[in-house]
C-alpha cells in the first residue's frame, strides 16, 4: 500500500510540475500516395499525418493546421511537376513530329546522290543543243566556187597500141584550169579536197588532176590552178570524128569537164563538222586556134 501510494504521488507531483515543461511536440508519419493525372505516369507524394504523444500539448490544434498545409503545398507541388511534365511531353511529341515532317519533306526533295549525275546529263543536253545551234547557222554558209579559165597547153595524136596490143591512135594532152575558192563562214574555217579533176570526150577520159587539199579561214579567198595531164591515152575509134594532120588538129572537138569540190568546216574542234559539196560539169571546145591561150569558163559551167 505504501508503495502505491507513493507511486500516485509521483503521479502527482509529475502531473503537477508538467505545465512548467516544455509540450511535446508531435511527430509525423508520412505515408505514400499515388497521384493519376490523366492516365499518365505518375509520381510519389507523401501525405503527412501526425501522431501525437500519449499525452496531449496545447498546441495540437496549431500543429495540425501546419501539417494540412505543408500536405496541401505538396499535392500542389506534385500536381504542378505532373503538369510541367505533361507539357514537356507534349512539346517532345510536337517536336518529334516537326523532325518527321523535315524528314519526310526531305525524302520528297531530290536526293543528294543524283545532283553529279542529273549536273552531267544537264551538260550533255545544253552542249548538244548549243551544237545544234552552231550547225543550223553554218550549214546555210556555203563555200563558193568560181570557175575562171581553161587553157589548153599541149595536145598530139600519135600512132600506138592499147594494152590489148590493138594498134590505135593515142592522145598525149597538157591544159591548165583556173578557179577561185571562197569561205562565206564568219566563225569557221574548212578543209577543202576535190574528187578527181577529169577532161574527157564522151566518156573517154583525156587528162585528170586533181585539188591538193589546203585550209581556208573563214571569210577569206584563194585562186587555185590545177594542171590536168594525160599521157598516151588510147582512143579505140573515137577519133575517128576527128580532124588532124600531121598529129595536131585541124578543127574544133567538143570536151566535158567534171568534178566536186569538198569543203569541211570545224565549227566547234571536231565536233560540229559540217560539210560542203559542190558539182562542177563545164561544156568546152578545144580550139587549135586557141591552143596555149586562157579561155573563159565563165558562161560554161553549171554548179550543183
Amino acid at each position: 500500500m505504501s508503495m502505491h501510494a507513493k507511486t500516485d504521488s509521483e503521479v502527482t507531483s509529475l502531473t503537477a510540475s508538467s505545465p512548467t515543461r516544455s509540450p511535446r511536440r508531435p511527430y509525423y508519419v508520412q505515408s505514400p500516395s499515388r497521384d493519376s493525372h490523366d492516365g499518365e505516369k505518375t509520381t510519389n507524394s507523401f501525405h503527412s499525418t501526425p501522431v501525437l504523444s500519449p499525452m496531449g500539448s496545447p498546441g495540437h490544434h496549431s500543429r495540425d493546421s501546419s501539417s494540412t498545409r505543408y500536405s496541401g503545398s505538396r499535392k500542389v507541388s506534385g500536381r504542378h511537376h505532373q503538369h510541367h511534365r505533361k507539357g514537356d511531353k507534349d512539346f517532345g511529341a510536337i517536336e518529334e513530329e516537326g523532325f518527321l515532317d523535315d524528314d519526310e519533306n526531305h525524302s520528297k526533295g531530290f536526293p543528294r546522290r543524283c545532283y553529279f549525275p542529273a549536273f552531267v546529263v544537264g551538260f550533255f543536253v545544253l552542249f548538244s543543243f548549243f551544237s545544234l545551234i552552231l550547225y543550223a547557222a553554218s550549214k546555210p554558209q556555203k563555200p563558193v566556187v568560181t570557175m575562171k579559165s581553161i587553157s589548153y597547153d599541149q595536145f598530139k595524136i600519135q600512132a600506138g597500141a592499147g594494152s590489148s596490143g590493138v594498134a590505135t591512135d593515142m592522145v598525149t594532152m597538157n591544159s591548165t584550169v583556173k578557179l577561185t575558192f571562197r569561205n562565206t563562214g564568219t566563225f569557221f574555217g574548212v578543209h577543202v579536197t576535190s574528187s578527181s579533176i577529169d577532161l574527157s570526150y564522151s566518156d573517154l577520159t583525156l587528162a585528170t588532176g586533181t585539188i591538193k587539199k589546203f585550209y581556208q579561214s573563214r571569210k577569206s579567198e584563194r585562186s587555185i590552178a590545177v594542171t590536168l595531164k594525160g599521157g598516151y591515152v588510147p582512143l579505140y575509134g573515137a577519133s575517128v570524128d576527128w580532124s588532124s594532120k600531121d598529129g595536131k588538129l585541124t578543127a574544133p572537138v567538143p570536151l566535158s569537164l567534171n568534178f566536186t569540190v569538198r569543203a569541211r568546216g570545224y565549227v566547234l574542234g571536231k565536233l560540229v563538222k559540217p560539210k560542203f559539196y559542190k558539182t562542177i560539169q563545164c561544156n568546152l571546145n578545144l580550139d587549135p586556134k586557141k591552143m596555149n591561150k586562157p579561155i573563159s569558163l565563165k558562161n560554161s559551167c553549171t554548179y550543183k
